[in-house]
């Protein structure tokens, strides 16, 4: 992992540099040393390492689909009476790497997918920002597994760890 990939920045210099990118929440594959890694997808496209902004968690549930997790939002998570919570990290992100995340996610414009991207306000390190979050529908986690601690990186080590 490079090292700009996990500098902080302060909540003033996030807020100063907005104009210069997007915020996205990030809660598996994406997640930093996982295959879809966000600033691996950066550098493998010649594209500016992501900021890493801090971990935090949004109202929802997390499911396993074997080699990545989905979350359903919680609606109710914005008014603190959510039970569930999935963790996940937020970077600030280049414009550019939208499309790549896009294609990561299989989200395509005009056609229906098992991730939708939207928009949400995800509270991190003090700060609120305005992320791209990547949830699926209710209807598509019918009978998987649900990771009850909503931590995809911890659940998959000792999953994968288990089937060793």
């Amino acid at each position: 992992m490079n090292t700009a990939t996990r500098d902080r920045v302060d909540a003033h210099d996030a807020h100063d540099s907005q104009d210069e990118g997007v915020y996205v929440f990030v809660y598996g594959t994406l997640r930093a040393g996982e295959i879809n890694d966000v600033s691996y997808a950066a550098e493998r496209h010649g594209i500016e390492a992501p900021v890493y902004v801090g971990t935090t968690s949004l109202g929802g549930r997390l499911y396993d689909f074997g080699d990545y997790p989905g979350m359903v939002l919680d609606a109710t998570a914005c008014d603190g009476h959510s039970a569930g919570r999935v963790t996940g990290d937020v970077y600030r992100i280049a414009t550019a790497l939208v499309p790549v995340l896009d294609e990561i996610e299989a989200v395509y414009p005009g056609e229906a997918g098992l991730f939708v991207r939207e928009m949400h306000d995800v509270a991190c390190e003090g700060a609120t920002y305005p992320c791209i979050v990547y949830p699926v529908s209710e209807a598509a986690v019918h009978a998987l597994p649900q990771i009850a601690d909503g931590d995809w990186v911890t659940y998959r080590r000792a999953r994968d760890a288990n089937a060793a």
